[in-house]
Order: structure tokens, then sequence, then C-alpha cells
């Protein structure tokens, strides 16, 4: 006897076979035990899911008679008797299929109404099925469409298709519509995995995750690639045969190619896309398993534990997640997604692997990506006296004895003055709304409000277009005095008392200052001049707060930071700041990270510089003397918040 393919040979036989299509299954079910049956049915998803499967269930739950002959219409066919074996068989005279692909003109159309004027020859319904009906012309479906919405009670119709879109309204209004859909990995594999039990063929798991994800939701290609990994395989199925079959690229090097990048380790990357040429790796599967792999550390980022604790290809995804920031993941798997479509236009599909890849690297994680070109080019160009010198400036300032503040005192924040001959600070335009007064007939056009370009840096004077008698009647233009002002941690309240109050001022952030605190913010200063920490490890140097300074093992100081983000509570974080404090800071010390919310950290007091400048530029704005003068000529005229910027 012929071998019979696994995908005809495990064919569903009826309903309760039927695998992932609960939802089509119940509704027909319910239909043909209470005898509402329709007249025309349309079956549409993606290939190898079951379409002319369930056309053929179907035929045989109208028609067949049971065991001893006497059945009625049922939703659970015996599958014994003579209709039944027909119907899978395929030489059921009363179940005819009809492929569009092939038979798509209007001369078939016209073949197939000729023949629904006859009734039954032994059945109680005559099924028309037509596969990939979409594919039928347009005079084919004009030329059905009376026969659809108005068939004889004797015969039913069941369209299929994979693309629904391209099938006239006036068909789909005429026809119930079920929407088959692709089945989970997890469904396919415990298929497979029935299906091979009872072939007899040994599996490993991992074969089964592979054969399940090739599949692509669709049952027939899993069982068809089954039939192939067996041959393959020699009459089993063992993961590293199934890999190679497939071409799939196992995950350590998505894994080590995610970590170059989240390092921006540029050597690495390269080395490793080498070895995926060496090794004859497919490029698009690369990128596909990355996707893949960044979507699990995507979901273990925003739901802690929410993987699959269970499954072996979730431990890379919960490993990797603090390596990256969340938009970088997204950003990432963005890419990776649109890299796939790129692969072909490149002239090397490898070549086209490292731009995808390096074009993440071009995204740093702060910074514009221009400037931070800049800035490593420099410092890769600087004389090597220039590195030793910072080597030295960082270790000396590191080194210098930490002066105790007393108890519950707070060191005074630095002041900055500003020179008296200087301009004052330059800020942005601010944006003055006013209400115009009621116009009568009789009055001249009303005001309209204007900005000039700044002068000088100082803020622009506001042109007013009004009457002569307003214009008359407007204060003069008094030059703005320039005094030396200390940059105070409030700025001062606006003269005017018609001038509201300063809405858009930012809270400051409090900042308790330690001498701890100067010397690492010191440190991390000159590091990052040095673009000598970048992405997460700058970050992580920013967000942290140097608490205590002690004696290490082996010699040297052990340096404790607390950092309230996780994600940049990664090990390997903390191992590269703590090889950039030894590398280029010519510091003896070793980093512990703790959990804790930070009170003096430099992220906190560049937070702090920024909201005492917008409050400066605030306050010479709401005291600028023009703007007093507009603000008491029109008593609905208001200074719009947050339109303040400073330079």
């Amino acid at each position: 006897m012929s071998y019979v393919v696994l995908a005809r040979k495990y064919r569903s036989r009826n309903f309760e076979e039927m695998v992932g299509q609960d939802h089509v299954v119940r509704a027909l079910t319910h239909a043909l035990e209470q005898g509402r049956l329709h007249h025309a049915y349309l079956f549409t998803g993606t290939r190898g899911i079951g379409k002319t499967t369930v056309s053929r269930i179907l035929a045989k739950c109208l028609n067949c008679v049971g065991p001893d002959g006497n059945g009625g219409i049922t939703a659970k066919p015996c599958g014994v008797c003579t209709t039944c074996r027909e119907i899978d068989a395929d030489r059921y005279i009363d179940y005819t299929e009809l492929d569009a692909a092939s038979n798509r003109g209007i001369d078939e159309a016209r073949d197939l109404i000729e023949r629904a004027s006859y009734k039954p020859s032994v059945g109680r319904f005559k099924v028309f099925m037509i596969d990939e009906a979409h594919q039928l012309t347009k005079d084919a479906f004009n030329a059905l469409l009376k026969t659809l919405e108005e068939p004889p009670e004797y015969l039913k119709f069941v369209l299929a298709t994979t693309d629904p879109e391209k099938m006239l309204p006036t068909v789909l209004s005429r026809c119930l519509q079920f929407n088959l859909r692709p089945m989970a990995p997890q469904t396919v594999a415990e298929h497979l995995e029935n299906v091979l039990a009872k072939e007899n063929v040994p599996v490993e798991p991992g074969a089964l995750r592979l054969l399940s994800r090739a599949a692509r939701g669709s049952m027939r290609d899993a069982l068809s690639l089954t039939d192939q990994a067996i041959a393959y395989g020699g009459g089993k199925l063992e993961e590293p045969a199934v890999r190679a079959m497939l071409g799939s690229v196992d995950r350590r090097h998505a894994q080590r190619l995610i970590e170059a990048l989240a390092s921006r380790d540029g050597p690495a990357l390269l080395a490793e896309a080498e070895g995926l040429r060496s090794q004859g790796l497919s490029a698009a599967g690369t990128l596909e398993e990355i996707a893949r792999l960044l979507q699990q550390m995507a979901v273990e980022q925003v739901v802690p534990g929410a993987l699959d604790a269970t499954d072996p290809d979730t431990e890379a995804g919960r490993q990797l997640a603090p390596l990256l920031a969340p938009d970088e993941t997204q950003l990432l798997y963005s890419m990776a997604l649109q890299g796939r479509a790129e692969l072909s236009l490149a002239p090397d599909e490898y070549a086209g692997l490292v731009m995808v890849l390096l074009r993440f690297m071009a995204f740093p994680a702060n910074g514009g990506g221009a400037e931070r070109v800049a800035d490593r080019s420099a410092a890769a160009n600087a004389p090597a006296p220039a590195t030793a010198a910072l080597q030295a400036r960082v270790a000396e300032r590191a080194r210098a004895p930490v002066p105790v503040p007393p108890p519950m005192a707070r060191p005074p924040a630095p002041a900055v003055a500003r020179p008296v001959a200087a301009a004052p600070t330059p800020v942005a335009r601010p944006a003055v709304a006013a209400a115009q007064p009621p116009a009568k007939a009789s009055d001249e056009p009303p005001p309209w409000m204007d900005e000039a370009p700044f002068d000088d840096g100082a803020p622009a004077p506001i042109r007013v277009a009004e009457p002569p008698a307003a214009v008359a009647a407007r204060p003069p233009i008094v030059p703005r005095p320039t005094v030396a002002a200390p940059l105070a941690a409030s700025a001062p309240a606006p003269t005017s008392a018609s001038a509201p109050a300063l809405a858009s001022a930012p809270a400051v952030p409090q900042v308790q200052r330690t001498a701890l605190g100067d010397r690492w913010a010191e440190v991390v200063a000159s590091l990052a001049s040095a673009n000598v920490i970048t992405a997460l490890v700058r970050e992580l140097a920013m967000q942290a707060e140097l608490t205590s300074i002690g004696p290490a093992e082996g010699g040297g100081e052990r340096w404790a930071l607390k950092v309230e983000r996780e994600t940049l509570r990664a090990p390997t974080l903390a191992e590269k700041l703590q090889a950039a404090l030894v590398a280029h800071a010519g510091l003896n010390v070793k980093i512990d990270v703790s959990a804790g919310v930070p009170e003096d950290s430099p992220a906190r007091r560049d937070a702090e510089a920024a909201a005492l400048r917008q409050r400066e530029a605030e306050a010479i704005i709401h005291n600028d003397p023009l703007v007093q003068a507009m603000l008491a000529q029109f008593s609905t005229a208001r200074i719009v918040p947050g339109s303040i910027r400073p330079a």
C-alpha cells in the first residue's frame, strides 16, 4: 500500500477532531442541531487551517444516514455509512469541489448553474464547494448571484477563500461568513505530539517547538514539515536536525547580538555577524529570532514574571530584559521587523543585516546622534597627554579628603552671579494673549499683536498696531537696567500689581547636597565630558547617589551607590561603570549598587539647575517694563503659561 502523507492521513473527519477552530465548530454544531441551516457559507482564512476540511464535514453532516441507514441531519456524522466514507474519499456524486484558481471563467459558472437545476442523486442535499472563490471573474460572480441568493431547497453553497477583500460585496452579503483563525504554536505542538505518538516517532520537545513556530498557524504546513523532518532525521525528530532542516537561527546568536547592541559594542556585533556568515545561517532568520526575543523582553519589562517559566525559550528574555530600556526595546523591535523587508534590497544579505543592527547603534540612549558621534571622534583623536591629564585630575579629585558637614546642616548651593556689564540671560519669546475690546461702527480697527526678533539677547519688544490716541497714551518704553543678581532659588515676584503669578514656574527639586555627592558629581562630569560612559552606563551614573566609601577586600575602596530604577541595577551595567572608573579615572574602586531613592544625584542636581534657570527666565519676562505696560493697558491680557523658555 502506498504511503499516505500525514496531512491527509490525519485530516479531521468530524467536528470533535477539529483543532483550534472552536468558534466555527460551535456555531455550525448549534445550527445543525436546531435545523437553522443557511443556503450559502463562506469560510475565510490563511492556507492550511481547515477551510476545505470544514466543508467536507458539513457535507457529511447534511447527508449522513447513520450506521443503520435511517439517520438524519446531524452534527456528529457516523463516519461508517456509505455517504461519509465516499465524501472522505472524495468520490460522492452529490458533493462537488470546484477549484476557482483554474476554473474561474463564466463557462464554468454556467455549467455549475445547469447542474444545480437537477436534484441530488443519492443524498438529501447537493453541496457545491468553490475553493479560492476570490479568483472567479466578475462575470462568473454575476452569473452565480441569482442562484447564490435563492438556490433550490436541496442545494447548499460553500465558498472558501484566503482573500475575502477581493470578493464582491454582493457575494459577501449573500453568505454566512466564518473566519478561521491561524492556530497558536502551542496548539500546533500539542497536535503534532499526538500524531507522532500514533506514528511511534521519537521526538524532542525542542524539535516540536521549532516545527510549530515554522508552521505559522497552519496545521497542514506543520504536518508537511513534520513529514520532511522525519525523512531528514532518519525516522526521529531531534532539535539540531530540525533546526538545520528549517535553517533556523539558534537563540544564542540572537542573545549575543542583543547584548552587543545594549552595550554599544561594535566589534562584538561585527564578530557575531561574521560568525553567522561563516556558518551559513539566514540573515532573515536572525532578525526573526531577534524580534521574537525582543517581544519576550518587552513583556518581561512591562509585566515582570508574565513569561511562562516552564518554557525554556523564555529564559533568555528574562535575562536580557534589564539590559535595555523599554523604549530602546521597542525601537530595536521595529528595526528588526522593518529590516527583514530591506534584506532583499541590499547587495548582500549579511551586509544588510549589519546595517540594520548598526542603525540601532546610531541612536544613543542619551543625547543626539550627531553630537555624540562628534564627541566620540574628538575623544578618539585626542592626544595621549590629554588622556593622562584627565586621569590624573579625576584621581586627584576622587582622593581628596571628604569634609564632614555638621549634623542637620545643609551645604549652601553655589550662587552664580552675572557680570554687571553683561546682558540678562536670553529667554525665548513669551506668548502674550490679549482680548480686544468690542468694536463699534465708528471705531478704528481693533489692535493686533505681533512679536519682533530678539536683539542682543534681550526679550523682544512687542509691537502693537493701535489707533493714534492709543499710541499717544501708551507709556514710554524704558530700557531694562542690567544689574548683577545672584541666581536665587525662588525668583522675585512681578512688580506690577496687575501682573499674574508665575503660573508656569516649575517646582524646584529638593536636593540634599552632601560632600559625597559633590565628589560623585565631579567624577561623573569628568567621565561624561570625555565620552567614556554612554547609554545605560551613563544613565546609571547620572541617576545614582554615592552613599558611602569604605575599604574593599584586597585593597582599594568600595563605593556604595543607590539607584531607584530597577533596569539600571543590572550587574553588567555596574561592572562597566566600575571598569570606566578604574581604566579612565585611575581609581581603584569596586562598585556596589543597591535599591533606593537617591536624594543627591547628578541628575537631580541638573534638574534643580534647570528649574532655577526657568524661574529666572520667567522673572525677567514678568518684570519687563514693556510687558507690564501691556498687561496694565489690556485688562484681559495674560502671559500664556509654558511659553517662556530659557535660551
